[in-house]
Protein backbone atom coordinates (compact mmCIF):
# COMPACT_ATOMS: atom_id res chain seq x y z
CA UNK A 1 0.00 0.00 0.00
CA UNK A 2 1.34 3.60 -1.01
CA UNK A 3 1.05 6.89 0.89
CA UNK A 4 0.29 9.93 -0.88
CA UNK A 5 -0.28 12.95 1.39
CA UNK A 6 -3.57 15.00 0.75
CA UNK A 7 -4.07 18.40 0.93
CA UNK A 8 -6.77 19.49 2.80
CA UNK A 9 -6.22 16.57 5.75
CA UNK A 10 -4.57 16.91 8.75
CA UNK A 11 -0.87 16.67 8.24
CA UNK A 12 -0.61 14.90 11.66
CA UNK A 13 -3.39 12.65 10.95
CA UNK A 14 -1.61 11.61 7.81
CA UNK A 15 1.57 10.81 9.53
CA UNK A 16 0.28 8.94 11.80
CA UNK A 17 -1.78 7.06 8.97
CA UNK A 18 1.41 6.13 7.69
CA UNK A 19 3.14 4.72 10.73
CA UNK A 20 0.29 2.26 10.85
CA UNK A 21 1.22 1.43 6.62
CA UNK A 22 5.29 1.36 6.97
CA UNK A 23 6.02 0.95 10.55
CA UNK A 24 6.76 -2.82 11.75
CA UNK A 25 4.04 -4.35 14.48
CA UNK A 26 7.00 -4.07 17.07
CA UNK A 27 7.72 -0.17 16.45
CA UNK A 28 6.93 2.42 18.60
CA UNK A 29 3.96 4.91 16.92
CA UNK A 30 2.96 8.19 18.24
CA UNK A 31 -0.64 7.76 18.56
CA UNK A 32 0.28 5.18 21.36
CA UNK A 33 2.44 7.34 23.31
CA UNK A 34 2.22 7.59 26.87
CA UNK A 35 2.53 11.52 26.61
CA UNK A 36 4.38 13.71 28.73
CA UNK A 37 4.53 14.62 32.17
CA UNK A 38 2.94 17.69 31.59
CA UNK A 39 -0.04 17.05 29.12
CA UNK A 40 -0.11 19.52 26.48
CA UNK A 41 -3.27 20.94 24.32
CA UNK A 42 -3.46 18.85 21.07
CA UNK A 43 -2.78 21.46 18.29
CA UNK A 44 -4.49 19.97 15.00
CA UNK A 45 -2.65 21.56 12.64
CA UNK A 46 0.35 20.69 13.69
CA UNK A 47 2.93 19.81 11.38
CA UNK A 48 5.36 17.23 13.26
CA UNK A 49 4.12 13.92 15.70
CA UNK A 50 5.44 13.70 19.26
CA UNK A 51 8.48 12.40 18.64
CA UNK A 52 9.70 14.58 16.11
CA UNK A 53 8.98 17.38 18.34
CA UNK A 54 10.99 15.74 21.70
CA UNK A 55 13.71 15.68 18.70
CA UNK A 56 13.31 19.05 17.83
CA UNK A 57 13.53 20.15 21.16
CA UNK A 58 16.10 18.74 22.07
CA UNK A 59 18.72 19.75 19.33
CA UNK A 60 17.53 23.23 19.87
CA UNK A 61 18.35 23.37 23.38
CA UNK A 62 21.45 25.08 25.12
CA UNK A 63 22.67 21.79 26.60
CA UNK A 64 22.61 20.34 23.33
CA UNK A 65 24.69 23.06 21.90
CA UNK A 66 27.23 23.00 24.85
CA UNK A 67 28.32 19.41 24.03
CA UNK A 68 30.36 20.83 21.62
CA UNK A 69 32.78 21.36 24.16
CA UNK A 70 32.80 18.61 26.17
CA UNK A 71 34.91 15.69 26.56
CA UNK A 72 34.59 12.36 24.66
CA UNK A 73 37.90 10.36 25.49
CA UNK A 74 41.16 13.65 25.17
CA UNK A 75 40.45 16.27 27.49
CA UNK A 76 39.56 19.65 25.78
CA UNK A 77 41.35 18.41 21.89
CA UNK A 78 42.93 21.19 20.44
CA UNK A 79 43.11 18.87 17.09
CA UNK A 80 40.11 19.72 14.74
CA UNK A 81 39.53 16.17 14.01
CA UNK A 82 39.07 14.20 17.43
CA UNK A 83 35.79 13.80 18.74
CA UNK A 84 33.84 15.47 21.19
CA UNK A 85 30.42 14.89 23.25
CA UNK A 86 28.43 16.53 20.65
CA UNK A 87 30.00 14.08 17.14
CA UNK A 88 29.80 11.32 19.62
CA UNK A 89 25.90 12.04 19.72
CA UNK A 90 25.74 12.34 15.73
CA UNK A 91 27.06 9.46 15.45
CA UNK A 92 25.68 7.44 17.52
CA UNK A 93 22.29 8.73 16.17
CA UNK A 94 23.43 8.13 12.55
CA UNK A 95 23.95 4.46 13.82
CA UNK A 96 20.86 4.18 15.57
CA UNK A 97 18.96 5.35 12.72
CA UNK A 98 20.46 2.78 10.33
CA UNK A 99 19.45 0.00 12.32
CA UNK A 100 15.76 1.10 12.79
CA UNK A 101 15.56 2.23 9.34
CA UNK A 102 16.03 -1.48 8.08
CA UNK A 103 13.67 -2.83 10.82
CA UNK A 104 11.06 -0.22 10.28
CA UNK A 105 11.20 1.55 13.45
CA UNK A 106 10.20 4.88 14.36
CA UNK A 107 13.16 6.85 12.92
CA UNK A 108 12.09 10.11 14.90
CA UNK A 109 11.80 8.24 18.25
CA UNK A 110 15.09 6.63 17.86
CA UNK A 111 16.70 9.96 16.96
CA UNK A 112 15.13 11.80 19.83
CA UNK A 113 16.98 9.22 22.24
CA UNK A 114 20.20 9.05 20.56
CA UNK A 115 20.43 12.74 20.52
CA UNK A 116 19.18 13.06 24.14
CA UNK A 117 21.08 10.58 25.86
CA UNK A 118 24.34 12.44 27.06
CA UNK A 119 22.50 15.88 27.88
CA UNK A 120 24.24 14.94 31.32
CA UNK A 121 27.45 14.33 30.80
CA UNK A 122 29.68 16.34 32.75
CA UNK A 123 33.31 18.39 31.90
CA UNK A 124 36.12 16.08 30.92
CA UNK A 125 33.65 13.40 30.50
CA UNK A 126 34.09 10.29 32.62
CA UNK A 127 36.47 11.77 34.55
CA UNK A 128 34.42 14.69 36.08
CA UNK A 129 31.25 12.17 36.73
CA UNK A 130 33.63 9.84 38.54
CA UNK A 131 34.32 12.74 40.73
CA UNK A 132 30.31 14.20 41.13
CA UNK A 133 29.73 10.62 41.66
CA UNK A 134 31.87 10.52 45.08
CA UNK A 135 31.65 14.31 46.04
CA UNK A 136 27.47 14.48 45.78
CA UNK A 137 25.53 12.96 48.43
CA UNK A 138 22.88 11.31 46.32
CA UNK A 139 25.66 10.17 43.52
CA UNK A 140 25.55 11.00 40.31
CA UNK A 141 25.10 9.11 37.08
CA UNK A 142 25.36 10.96 33.90
CA UNK A 143 22.03 9.14 32.34
CA UNK A 144 20.09 9.85 35.19
CA UNK A 145 21.17 13.32 35.16
CA UNK A 146 20.18 13.54 31.31
CA UNK A 147 16.88 13.27 32.41
CA UNK A 148 17.00 15.64 35.68
CA UNK A 149 18.08 17.89 32.67
CA UNK A 150 14.98 17.21 29.91
CA UNK A 151 12.93 17.25 32.62
CA UNK A 152 14.07 20.27 35.13
CA UNK A 153 16.92 22.31 34.37
CA UNK A 154 17.07 23.08 30.21
CA UNK A 155 14.19 26.00 29.35
CA UNK A 156 14.98 28.08 32.62
CA UNK A 157 13.98 25.27 34.65
CA UNK A 158 10.78 24.35 32.52
CA UNK A 159 12.61 21.47 31.15
CA UNK A 160 11.87 19.81 27.67
CA UNK A 161 8.14 18.55 28.76
CA UNK A 162 9.86 15.21 27.07
CA UNK A 163 7.37 11.91 26.20
CA UNK A 164 7.72 8.84 28.30
CA UNK A 165 8.97 7.00 25.21
CA UNK A 166 12.24 9.18 24.55
CA UNK A 167 12.78 10.08 28.74
CA UNK A 168 12.89 6.11 29.31
CA UNK A 169 15.11 5.42 26.19
CA UNK A 170 17.68 8.50 28.01
CA UNK A 171 17.69 7.42 31.28
CA UNK A 172 18.25 3.26 30.03
CA UNK A 173 20.81 3.87 27.49
CA UNK A 174 24.04 3.54 29.75
CA UNK A 175 25.52 0.19 30.41
CA UNK A 176 29.40 0.87 31.47
CA UNK A 177 31.59 -1.77 31.70
CA UNK A 178 28.18 -3.99 32.57
CA UNK A 179 26.21 -6.55 29.53
CA UNK A 180 25.83 -4.84 26.13
CA UNK A 181 22.40 -6.58 26.68
CA UNK A 182 21.08 -6.44 30.30
CA UNK A 183 19.82 -9.77 31.68
CA UNK A 184 17.11 -8.42 33.16
CA UNK A 185 14.61 -6.50 31.50
CA UNK A 186 13.30 -3.90 33.60
CA UNK A 187 16.84 -2.66 32.84
CA UNK A 188 15.95 -1.88 28.92
CA UNK A 189 14.07 0.47 27.34
CA UNK A 190 10.34 0.06 27.10
CA UNK A 191 10.51 1.08 23.22
CA UNK A 192 12.90 -1.30 20.51
CA UNK A 193 14.00 2.37 19.56
CA UNK A 194 15.79 2.60 23.13
CA UNK A 195 17.06 -0.79 22.78
CA UNK A 196 18.59 0.22 19.57
CA UNK A 197 20.10 3.46 20.83
CA UNK A 198 21.73 1.76 23.89
CA UNK A 199 23.31 -0.93 21.28
CA UNK A 200 24.44 2.13 18.52
CA UNK A 201 26.32 4.45 21.61
CA UNK A 202 28.53 1.13 21.72
CA UNK A 203 28.86 0.80 18.69
CA UNK A 204 29.45 3.89 18.16
CA UNK A 205 31.85 4.90 20.75
CA UNK A 206 34.26 1.29 20.13
CA UNK A 207 34.97 2.57 17.13
CA UNK A 208 35.48 6.18 17.33
CA UNK A 209 37.87 5.65 20.36
CA UNK A 210 39.75 3.39 18.55
CA UNK A 211 40.09 5.45 15.97
CA UNK A 212 40.83 8.47 17.55
CA UNK A 213 43.59 6.73 19.61
CA UNK A 214 45.19 5.64 16.27
CA UNK A 215 45.04 9.21 15.59
CA UNK A 216 46.80 10.40 19.15
CA UNK A 217 49.49 7.54 18.31
CA UNK A 218 48.14 5.58 21.56
CA UNK A 219 47.37 2.69 19.28
CA UNK A 220 49.08 1.25 15.86
CA UNK A 221 46.80 0.29 13.30
CA UNK A 222 48.09 -3.13 13.31
CA UNK A 223 48.07 -3.34 17.11
CA UNK A 224 44.48 -4.22 17.20
CA UNK A 225 44.21 -8.14 18.19
CA UNK A 226 43.48 -10.26 14.82
CA UNK A 227 41.07 -12.28 16.86
CA UNK A 228 38.87 -9.02 16.95
CA UNK A 229 39.75 -7.40 13.45
CA UNK A 230 39.05 -10.90 11.66
CA UNK A 231 35.57 -10.52 13.00
CA UNK A 232 34.23 -6.73 12.67
CA UNK A 233 37.47 -5.75 9.90
CA UNK A 234 40.54 -3.92 9.50
CA UNK A 235 38.99 -0.16 8.44
CA UNK A 236 37.07 2.15 10.50
CA UNK A 237 34.12 2.16 8.16
CA UNK A 238 34.21 -1.68 7.62
CA UNK A 239 34.00 -2.23 11.53
CA UNK A 240 30.92 -0.04 11.58
CA UNK A 241 29.29 -1.65 8.93
CA UNK A 242 29.94 -5.23 10.12
CA UNK A 243 28.27 -4.77 13.14
CA UNK A 244 25.19 -2.63 11.82
CA UNK A 245 24.81 -5.45 9.26
CA UNK A 246 25.12 -8.36 12.10
CA UNK A 247 22.82 -6.99 14.18
CA UNK A 248 20.07 -5.99 11.17
CA UNK A 249 20.34 -9.17 10.27
CA UNK A 250 20.16 -11.39 13.06
CA UNK A 251 16.90 -9.62 14.38
CA UNK A 252 15.44 -9.73 11.50
CA UNK A 253 15.46 -13.43 11.18
CA UNK A 254 14.47 -13.69 14.90
CA UNK A 255 11.30 -11.84 13.94
CA UNK A 256 10.35 -11.64 17.64
CA UNK A 257 10.08 -8.27 18.72
CA UNK A 258 13.84 -7.66 20.41
CA UNK A 259 16.99 -6.79 19.43
CA UNK A 260 19.85 -10.05 18.46
CA UNK A 261 23.29 -9.84 17.56
CA UNK A 262 25.41 -13.12 16.58
CA UNK A 263 27.42 -14.48 19.38
CA UNK A 264 30.20 -13.94 17.56
CA UNK A 265 29.69 -10.45 16.86
CA UNK A 266 28.77 -9.87 20.52
CA UNK A 267 31.81 -11.87 21.91
CA UNK A 268 34.11 -9.07 19.56
CA UNK A 269 32.45 -6.10 20.36
CA UNK A 270 32.62 -7.27 23.87
CA UNK A 271 36.44 -7.84 23.50
CA UNK A 272 37.22 -4.58 21.54
CA UNK A 273 36.04 -2.59 24.17
CA UNK A 274 38.17 -4.97 27.00
CA UNK A 275 40.81 -3.85 24.93
CA UNK A 276 40.22 0.00 24.92
CA UNK A 277 39.80 -0.02 28.74
CA UNK A 278 43.07 -1.38 28.63
CA UNK A 279 45.20 -0.11 25.88
CA UNK A 280 43.24 3.60 25.67
CA UNK A 281 41.22 5.01 28.59
CA UNK A 282 44.18 3.29 30.98
CA UNK A 283 47.12 4.77 28.80
CA UNK A 284 49.15 7.05 31.21
CA UNK A 285 48.94 9.87 29.32
CA UNK A 286 45.30 10.01 29.25
CA UNK A 287 44.83 8.73 32.60
CA UNK A 288 47.15 11.83 33.87
CA UNK A 289 45.47 13.93 32.35
CA UNK A 290 42.12 12.71 33.60
CA UNK A 291 43.41 13.07 37.56
CA UNK A 292 44.02 16.54 36.76
CA UNK A 293 40.60 16.91 35.89
CA UNK A 294 39.52 15.23 38.72
CA UNK A 295 41.08 17.52 40.60
CA UNK A 296 39.74 20.61 39.08
CA UNK A 297 36.12 19.39 39.55
CA UNK A 298 36.68 18.70 43.40
CA UNK A 299 38.41 22.10 43.67
CA UNK A 300 35.32 23.78 42.31
CA UNK A 301 32.74 21.63 44.06
CA UNK A 302 34.39 22.29 47.32
CA UNK A 303 34.99 26.53 46.52
CA UNK A 304 31.08 26.78 45.35
CA UNK A 305 29.71 24.94 48.71
CA UNK A 306 31.56 27.02 50.82
CA UNK A 307 31.00 30.32 48.99
CA UNK A 308 28.48 29.94 46.33
CA UNK A 309 28.32 30.11 42.84
CA UNK A 310 30.71 32.15 40.44
CA UNK A 311 29.07 32.73 37.09
CA UNK A 312 30.40 35.09 33.92
CA UNK A 313 28.52 37.32 32.65
CA UNK A 314 29.82 38.77 29.49
CA UNK A 315 33.58 39.66 30.55
CA UNK A 316 32.72 39.89 33.85
CA UNK A 317 33.17 36.75 37.23
CA UNK A 318 30.00 37.50 39.39
CA UNK A 319 29.25 35.96 42.19
CA UNK A 320 25.70 34.50 42.76
CA UNK A 321 24.38 36.10 46.00
CA UNK A 322 20.74 35.14 45.76
CA UNK A 323 19.41 32.21 47.89
CA UNK A 324 21.74 32.44 50.88
CA UNK A 325 18.98 31.40 53.49
CA UNK A 326 18.40 28.41 51.12
CA UNK A 327 22.32 27.97 50.87
CA UNK A 328 22.41 26.84 54.20
CA UNK A 329 20.67 23.94 53.91
CA UNK A 330 23.42 21.36 52.62
CA UNK A 331 21.36 19.26 50.65
CA UNK A 332 19.88 22.27 48.54
CA UNK A 333 24.06 23.69 47.98
CA UNK A 334 24.81 19.93 46.93
CA UNK A 335 22.16 19.62 44.47
CA UNK A 336 22.95 23.44 43.00
CA UNK A 337 26.60 22.90 43.03
CA UNK A 338 26.33 19.66 41.06
CA UNK A 339 23.66 20.80 38.89
CA UNK A 340 26.02 23.89 37.74
CA UNK A 341 29.47 21.82 37.25
CA UNK A 342 27.61 19.02 35.60
CA UNK A 343 26.44 21.96 33.01
CA UNK A 344 29.74 23.38 32.36
CA UNK A 345 31.61 22.61 29.46
CA UNK A 346 35.77 22.05 29.52
CA UNK A 347 37.19 25.18 28.55
CA UNK A 348 34.42 26.77 30.93
CA UNK A 349 35.51 25.00 34.04
CA UNK A 350 39.20 25.70 33.62
CA UNK A 351 38.34 29.07 33.03
CA UNK A 352 36.67 29.44 36.33
CA UNK A 353 39.21 27.56 37.78
CA UNK A 354 42.40 29.99 36.60
CA UNK A 355 40.01 32.81 37.94
CA UNK A 356 39.51 31.07 41.48
CA UNK A 357 42.79 29.56 41.57
CA UNK A 358 45.37 30.90 39.61
CA UNK A 359 47.18 34.08 40.46
CA UNK A 360 46.88 37.41 38.05
CA UNK A 361 49.49 39.19 37.23
CA UNK A 362 49.51 42.53 38.48
CA UNK A 363 49.45 45.33 35.44
CA UNK A 364 49.99 49.07 36.79
CA UNK A 365 47.30 51.35 35.74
Amino acid sequence: MSFVPKIGTSIKRQLEEREDIVLSPYAARNKHSRGRRTPEPEDTCDIRLPYQRDRDRITHSKTFRRLKYKTQVFLAPTGDHYRTRLTHVLEVSQIARTISAALCLNEPLTEAIALGHDLGHTPFGHAGEVTLNELHPGGFRHYIHSLRVVDFLENDGRGLNLTLEVRNGIVRHSKGREDIFPSRMGERAITLEGQVVRLADIIAYVNHDLDDAMRAGILGPNQVPSAISTVVGERHSQRIGTMVRDVIVETLTADDGYLHISERMLAAITELRGFLYEHVYRYHRVHDEFEKAQRIIGELYGYFLEHGLVRRVGGEWLEQTENREQWRDEKYAHRMVCDYIAGMTDRYAMAIYEYLFLPTPWSAR
